[in-house]
């Protein structure tokens, strides 16, 4: 078996490993076994491709690595639809309990009740909302 192949076998070997690992490691050390499969196939005679590898993997695992780490992804995504209401501050319209109640979120109207079942919340106060249930505002008063 010609040696070039066995980079190439060995690179995406490690390509699988880092899927699983998600480690940044095993994928530096297989964009650098791909390269020194490319150095083979040029030709390059065998303690050389060992240097190239050794040099690419080094530098790869001590400089590339290290900012991959450090930038995860992408950042989180922006909340949208019900899940944007979520913290946001309401007034109430009319008396909300435990069991129900108006407020006015964003410039609608919604059923809302205490997160609290015992707390009975005054109209004009202002609350938070904790979470959307269906349709129904479940909120808690500010202090």
């Amino acid at each position: 078996m010609e040696l070039w192949l066995i980079w190439l076998i060995l690179a995406g070997l490690l390509a699988v490993a880092e899927i699983f690992t998600l480690t940044a490691a095993l994928g530096i050390l297989g964009v650098a076994a791909a390269a020194t499969a490319g150095a083979a196939a040029l030709g390059l005679a065998p303690p050389l491709q060992l240097v190239v590898f050794t040099v690419l993997a080094a530098a790869g695992l001590f400089l590339v690595r290290p900012v991959a780490v450090r930038h995860p992804g992408r950042p989180p995504a922006e909340r949208f639809g019900v899940d944007a209401l979520v913290g946001r501050p309401a007034r109430v319209v009319s008396e909300v309990t435990g069991a129900g109640g108006r407020i006015r979120l964003g410039g609608e109207e919604w059923t809302a009740r205490a997160y609290d079942e015992t707390l009975v919340i005054p109209p004009g106060a202002t609350v938070d909302v904790m979470e959307i249930d269906g349709a129904t505002a479940v909120v808690h008063p500010r202090e």
